[in-house]
């Protein structure tokens, strides 16, 4: 056998031990705790409702897997991609409310600036969790199957397509090191959408990739240009 194909064999072995559950599942603990903490006006139903339906569903899908994630059947899939969706969906309903307050009243510009930057916290952890639920099949199927059997990209990543620069830009490529893309990447990529509000270095290439793309710059803006520059516009009064 060949150093080269050694290497690969290494590199597919290191894949299929799947993905490390801690970083996506401290994301979600910190979505629920800036949703407990929003002004009692921008809250859905109860202050706890939202965070423990969110927790409750990450505690089944902590069952599923614990530690690495290596197993997936259609239920903790659909309950992974709809713990995403929660997140968004309750963050967006409150920035609706957020907007709604701003045009009815004149509260204090401090709770204004720090409800603001809760919104776009969870808005940023929100759709970096759904991007990573739904790329090429979801982390367990980006780490256990072979590259031929993944379903069609939704995102393209620089590592995707730097296999013919130099060598030094070269040797991380994904058709070098089998890299398959994790949590950090797309929580990356959901932040740089949500600051520049449109893709930097990753690129969507699915209808659906570039809509929730356009939500989330949409939801970004807003929060950006109604909320924050209204509340600092407070501060200074």
């Amino acid at each position: 056998m060949t150093s080269e194909r050694r290497g690969r064999r290494r590199r597919e072995t290191r894949s299929s031990a799947g993905e490390n559950r801690l970083w996506p599942a401290l994301a979600v603990v910190v979505a629920a705790l800036a949703y407990a903490v929003l002004p009692e006006g921008l809250l859905v139903g109860p202050r706890l409702a939202i965070p423990v339906v969110e927790l409750v569903l990450l505690g089944a899908l902590l069952v599923t897997n614990p530690r690495r994630m290596v197993r997936q059947t259609r239920w903790s899939r659909g309950l992974s991609i709809a713990l995403a969706c929660v997140v968004i969906a309750a963050n967006l309903v409150a920035l609706g409310m957020l907007v709604r307050a701003l045009a009815s009243a004149k509260p204090g510009g401090m709770p204004l600036l720090l409800a603001g930057m809760q919104v776009w916290l969870t808005n940023v952890i929100g759709f970096g969790l759904l991007f990573w639920e739904l790329d090429r099949g979801g982390p367990v199927s980006r780490h256990t199957l072979a590259r031929d059997r993944l379903p069609a990209a939704d995102w393209r990543f620089s590592q995707d397509e730097n296999q013919d620069t130099v060598i030094e830009v070269a040797a991380t490529s994904s058709q070098r090191t089998n890299w398959r893309p994790e949590f950090i990447d797309y929580l990356y990529v959901s932040l740089t959408n949500s600051s520049a509000f449109s893709p930097t270095d990753t690129m969507p290439l699915t209808a659906r990739a570039k809509a929730l793309m356009g939500l989330e710059a949409t939801a970004a803006l807003l929060t950006s240009l109604l909320v924050v520059a209204r509340a600092i516009g407070a501060l200074g009064q």
